[in-house]
């Protein structure tokens, strides 16, 4: 199907950002929905059956990104010096 023959979009299936939007360099995937970014991109263009495709495949996804750890806050670096000296 190419775009100009598809269905016009609804939102019936809403996007599944979460408002974390970095993409894993290792994957391709956002950290925040599991999504590409041509994905992302292209999301409000999607027929409801590309969008249900996308959706399923984001569990699976997810699992894959290897989540960093978040940096040591200074709340946390204090503390830490608090207990260590």
């Amino acid at each position: 199907m190419t775009k100009t023959e598809r269905a016009k979009p609804s939102m019936s299936i809403q996007s599944p950002c979460i408002l974390v939007c970095s993409i894993d360099l290792a994957t391709g995937y956002c950290f925040g929905c599991g999504r590409t970014g041509d994905e992302i991109a292209g999301w409000i263009n999607y027929s409801d059956e590309e969008r249900r495709t996308v959706m399923t495949q984001l569990p699976a996804r997810m699992e894959t990104i290897e989540r960093k750890p978040r940096r040591e806050t200074r709340r946390q670096r204090m503390a830490r010096e608090r207990q260590e000296g």
